[in-house]
C-alpha cells in the first residue's frame, strides 16, 4: 500500500514539474523577444500551431496640398554664346512706328535706286543703256507711275523726259503743281525694246511683259512704301492693271479711285490710286485729253488743289 502511494506521489510530482515548464516556456520566449528587439531580429521560433496573418488595408495616401503662395522660380541660366554661330536678337517692334522725315525717305530711295542700277534679274538689265529708278519729291503726296522707260529715258536715266514727259509736265502744271513736288516713276525700271540688240533705234519701244513686271514689281512697291503718298495716278493700262491688280480695260478702271494693295511690303497708311491715259497715248489720240483732264480733276478735288489762274 505504501509503495502504491509512493508511486502515485512520484508521478504527481513529475506531472507538476512538467506542467511548470510548459507554463513558463511562452513567458520565457516573450521575454527573450523583448530583450532582442533593439538589436538584429532573431530567427522565429518553431511553433506547433498554425498562425494566420491577414493583410492590413493600406492607408489612403494624403494628397499634397498646393502652397498658398507661388513658389519662387529658380534663376534662369544666361544665354550661352557659341563661337562661330552667335545669333542676333530680333529688335522689338514698336506698335506705332514713327514716320520717316524727308531726309530719311530720300536716303531710302537712294538705296533702292542703287539696287535698281545694279539689277540683272531679268534680260532687260542686260540690254538697257541706263536704269531709270525715278525722281521727285521724297515726301510727295502724289505719285505718277507709268509702264516703263522709252528711248530718251534709257539714254538719260530719267523718267518721262521725251515728248510724253513734256506733256506730263503740262498736265502736272495744270493741277497747280510742279514736277519737283510730285514723284515720277515706272513699273519697269529698264527700257523694254522690240529689238534689244539695237538700243539706238527710234520707235523700238514696247510695253513690259508680265514676267518683267513681276521681277521688277518689288522696286516700285518699295518706293511707294518709302514715299507713302496719299494718291497715285497710274498712267496707261499696263501700269493701272499691275497696280490695281485687275484685268479690266483701262476704260473700266478709270473714273474712280481704287484702294492700293501691295504684294511685297505693307503700307503704313491707305493709298488711293486712279487710272488715266498715258501721255504717249494722248499724243496719238488727242480726243482722250478731255477724259484725262476729268480724271486729274478728281485727284485735285481729293487733294484740295485749285487750278492756277491763267
Amino acid at each position: 500500500m505504501k509503495d502504491s502511494v509512493r508511486a502515485l506521489a512520484a508521478e504527481f510530482k513529475e506531472f507538476l514539474r512538467t506542467r511548470e515548464e510548459d507554463d513558463l516556456m511562452p513567458a520565457a520566449q516573450k521575454a527573450a523577444a523583448h530583450a532582442s528587439a533593439p538589436h538584429a531580429a532573431a530567427a522565429p521560433a518553431a511553433q506547433d500551431h498554425l498562425t494566420i496573418e491577414f493583410a492590413r488595408a493600406a492607408k489612403p495616401a494624403v494628397a499634397a496640398q498646393a502652397p498658398t503662395h507661388p513658389l519662387p522660380q529658380p534663376p534662369q541660366p544666361a544665354p550661352v554664346e557659341t563661337a562661330g554661330c552667335a545669333t542676333e536678337a530680333s529688335p522689338a517692334l514698336s506698335p506705332t512706328e514713327a514716320p520717316m522725315n524727308a531726309t530719311e525717305k530720300q536716303a531710302l530711295l537712294d538705296q533702292i535706286a542703287e539696287e535698281i542700277r545694279a539689277c540683272k534679274r531679268c534680260p532687260l538689265g542686260d540690254t538697257r543703256l541706263n536704269a531709270v529708278p525715278g525722281e521727285g519729291n521724297p515726301a510727295a503726296e502724289l505719285m505718277f507711275i507709268g509702264e516703263g522707260p522709252g528711248f530718251d529715258e534709257d539714254h538719260k536715266g530719267r523718267p518721262f523726259i521725251g515728248r510724253a514727259g513734256q506733256l506730263l509736265d503740262k498736265m502736272i502744271a495744270a493741277m497747280g503743281l510742279t514736277r519737283e513736288q510730285v514723284f515720277i516713276a515706272n513699273i519697269a525700271k529698264c527700257h523694254p525694246m522690240v529689238n534689244p540688240t539695237n538700243p539706238e533705234a527710234h520707235g523700238n519701244d514696247r510695253a513690259p511683259n508680265q514676267g518683267e513686271i513681276a521681277v521688277c514689281r518689288k522696286y516700285i512697291e518699295r518706293q511707294i512704301a518709302a514715299i507713302s503718298p496719299k494718291y497715285i495716278v497710274a498712267l496707261g493700262g499696263v501700269a493701272a492693271k499691275a497696280l490695281i491688280s485687275d484685268t479690266k480695260s483701262l476704260g473700266a478702271l478709270r473714273g474712280k479711285f481704287h484702294l492700293l494693295h501691295l504684294d511685297s511690303v505693307e503700307l503704313k497708311a491707305p493709298v488711293q490710286i486712279l487710272a488715266t491715259y498715258h501721255p504717249a497715248a494722248l499724243l496719238r489720240n488727242p480726243n482722250w485729253k478731255k477724259d484725262a483732264w476729268a480724271d486729274l480733276q478728281m485727284v485735285m478735288a481729293a487733294m484740295g488743289l485749285k487750278r492756277p489762274q491763267a
